[in-house]
């Protein structure tokens, strides 16, 4: 109606048949017939994409950056292969595809990535011969069409990570990943705005979401240069590393029979479940930093009215819904912790711990901010100290305090002298923690000493024992 130039208007429909197995366990419609009818449908639009890779899924999952990309590449094959065995030309299923990829964290492989992506989706393109169907300054001596090699890529930042508590942090986190995304060479991006974990977003966080981008280009001209990570020996060699172990991970499910066997055999599901409940295990002991949740918390934030907002199935999370297929778990990260913390605030008791610092001037305060930003990840309300002369002077203070936990900060070698003397004087009036793993614990745990806390212990199952004794 406004007699715009269909050949040179650009954009995407969301139409993608598997990623509601991977959420919602069901499956409806024929994918070859609805796919066939959006490339009909969409023939005078030719730069617009129907199919999708909702690749972005599996990182929200928790699903690691090779399992993604070769996921992903699967993913894509299914339409390549099922819409030509229906005899579409390679060439048009494969300018009809869109890649949606979530982006973590882990900024220098995020770029490799996204390089790997579009060097192994290039050779999966070529094995189909796409014959290039117009007159193209782009085209092979034998006709193949090399504009269809080309992955068009969308990257949105993932909420995996995302926290409730110091929310502010997310805005750090979805920086460099736009970033990283940027320099990766994607056509487009959504940057998530940083309250979407427990509200939904307002204008102000939409705006500094949308900021977040124009900083990117207006101010540091990322559009200005094209791969600029290119000829950088490490990058090189993280993208080499990313694009076998995906390539790995593509031909073990080819071999399964292709991504849609894949996905009604549970394959797929499976390994990214079990990733994810290893990335919670890698973040309860703290391999996995998320900083203001598991490390580093703010001491005196409460949540307040702030309640995640987790993803939910149709039936509101009651698990009475029908499934044809196994779906994906995505609790995030921080979703333990925070479950953790809320549960101490909303208690309504805040245990106090109490530093009793002796000994040692060095390791006394290293582990009395270790232990401090240790409890803190539960709520506790924490009291740090200069130092004592007696434990039994630390003792008497932390009681006048009213302490509910009293953690002895020494080094290894005093904890001989000073550990049970504290035990015995403190006899039984609050917790008694000892900060570290001395090698004299054994003899600690005979004299009734129970608990210890250091850098070997899992943070989220201590804290979970503390929260059932103090809680009660």
């Amino acid at each position: 109606k406004k007699d715009y130039d269909l050949t040179k208007l650009q954009g995407s429909i969301n139409y993608d048949f598997f990623n509601k197995m991977l959420t919602k366990g069901t499956e409806k419609g024929a994918m070859v017939q609805t796919a066939k009818a959006l490339i009909e449908a969409t023939a005078q639009l030719p730069k617009y994409r129907v199919l999708n890779v909702n690749a972005l899924t599996l990182n929200n999952a928790g699903a690691y950056i090779s399992q993604e990309l070769g996921y992903a590449l699967a993913w894509g094959n299914e339409y390549m292969s099922q819409l030509t065995e229906a005899e579409l030309p390679a060439a048009i299923v494969a300018k009809k595809i869109k890649f949606n990829f979530g982006i973590s964290s882990n900024y220098f492989l995020e770029i490799a990535k996204f390089r790997a992506a579009r060097m192994l989706w290039a050779n999966i393109v070529a094995s189909y011969n796409p014959e290039c169907l117009r007159d193209c300054e782009n085209k092979e001596p034998n006709g193949e069409c090399r504009c269809a090699a080309k992955m068009k890529v969308h990257a949105e930042t993932s909420t995996f990570n995302l926290t409730l508590f110091d929310a502010h942090v997310n805005l750090l986190r979805t920086q460099t990943e736009a970033m990283s995304a940027a320099l990766g060479g994607v056509d487009s991006m959504t940057v998530v705005p940083f309250d979407k974990t427990y509200e939904t977003p307002d204008e102000f966080s939409e705006r500094l979401a949308r900021n977040q981008q124009l900083l990117l280009k207006e101010e540091s001209h990322f559009d200005k240069v094209i791969d600029p990570a290119a000829g950088s020996y490490y990058i090189e060699n993280l993208t080499v590393s990313i694009a076998k172990q995906a390539w790995e991970i593509f031909l073990a499910i080819e071999e399964e029979g292709g991504f849609y066997a894949a996905l009604k055999a549970g394959t797929v599901q499976a390994a990214v479940n079990e990733s994810n409940k290893a990335r919670h295990k890698a973040v309860a002991q703290r391999r996995e930093i998320l900083l203001g949740t598991n490390q580093f918390p703010n001491f005196n934030e409460k949540a307040g009215d702030k309640k995640p907002v987790e993803a939910t199935c149709c039936c509101g999370g009651h698990d009475t819904c029908e499934k044809d297929v196994t779906t994906l778990n995505f609790d995030r990260a921080a979703s333990q912790f925070e479950a953790l913390r809320l549960e101490t605030e909303a208690s309504g008791k805040r245990p106090k711990a109490f530093m009793l610092t002796i000994g040692n001037l060095a390791m006394r305060q290293a582990r009395a901010q270790y232990s401090c930003n240790f409890l803190a990840c539960a709520g506790y309300e924490v009291v740090d100290n200069l130092g004592f002369e007696t434990v039994e002077a630390g003792v008497e203070a932390a009681m006048a305090a009213k302490a509910d936990i009293v953690v002895l900060c020494s080094s290894d070698e005093e904890y001989a002298q000073y550990a049970v003397p504290a035990f015995q004087a403190l006899n039984g009036r609050a917790m008694f923690i000892v900060a570290g793993n001395p090698e004299c614990a054994e003899e600690l745990k005979a004299a009734g000493i129970e608990n210890f806390i250091h850098v070997r212990v899992n943070v989220l199952e201590t804290l979970k024992e503390f929260n059932a004794k103090l809680l009660k």
